[in-house]
């Protein structure tokens, strides 16, 4: 005996099909690859970045590509800027299915160097801005009743590291802000989770001298660098429709600190 079935189209499997993504620092690096990620599993992907040229010249190669993106350009630390980014996007496509807090900075030094203003910055770029974008988004969630909050945190905020008492600090406030807003909002069918990434290939490890990037690696299980898709498959994982995973912390760091 033999049943006929339909057959099932590519862009019938997408994981995000039709849904909107907003990703924060998304011009370049980890933030561009994220969206790449997503837009490959059919989301639309609202690129933004404090930097307008980059913001518009990455949504219109990811355009160009095939992509159906929104170029905005933010100041996470400010909460006009993120009133008119959430603005814009529910605008051009009235709602926000996932939201990945990834905009943030260093400006390392060792505690008694550092200046207040270098811990502010740290701070408000890495931590505040994650309470305030989730804050204005969750307004949208909430009536959808549905969502995905997705923090990138750091390897740093679990363990340490020195010279950077303010990213750790920021890091590890994030993911408490993730176990709380997991909590709060399990019920109105929105998760709340972190990725934590550790020493991956970006512009900000590429300013290290050869024999810190050499001893790091040799901390590494994995023996590499992991890449920025790395962290957007871990990151495209949380996003995912149906998911009973919130709150949680995923380190993704080729074995260092296991």
């Amino acid at each position: 005996m033999t049943t006929d079935t339909m057959p099932v189209r590519q862009e019938d499997q997408k994981k995000l099909k039709d849904q909107v993504a907003l990703i924060t620092g998304s011009g370049r690096g980890i933030g561009r690859s994220i969206a790449e990620a997503f837009l490959k599993e059919g989301a639309r992907v609202v690129i933004s970045d404090i930097n307008e040229e980059t913001c518009k010249a990455t949504a219109k190669e990811l355009k160009d590509a095939g992509g159906e993106t929104l170029g905005l350009v933010c100041d996470v630390t400010k909460t006009e800027s993120i009133d008119t980014l959430i603005e814009g996007v529910m605008k051009e496509w009235g709602r926000v299915d996932v939201l990945v807090n990834n905009a943030g900075i260093t400006r390392d030094n060792l505690i008694m160097r550092m200046s207040e203003d270098e811990w502010q910055m740290v701070i408000d770029t890495n931590l505040t801005s994650a309470f305030k974008v989730s804050k204005a988004v969750l307004k949208v969630m909430s009536k959808q009743r549905s969502g995905r909050i997705i923090n990138i945190a750091s390897t740093t905020g679990v363990h340490g590291n020195f010279g950077q008492v303010n990213y750790a600090a920021a890091k590890s406030g994030l993911i408490g802000l993730t176990k709380t807003v997991a909590l709060e909002y399990a019920s109105r069918n929105i998760t709340c989770n972190a990725v934590a990434p550790g020493f991956i290939d970006t512009d900000m490890t590429k300013k290290l001298k050869e024999e810190i990037i050499n001893a790091i690696l040799s901390k590494v299980p994995l023996g590499r660098m992991g890449s920025p898709d790395d962290i957007a498959a871990a990151v495209l994982f949380f996003a995912g429709p149906g998911s009973y995973v919130t709150g949680q912390t995923l380190e993704v760091n080729g074995g260092l600190y296991t």
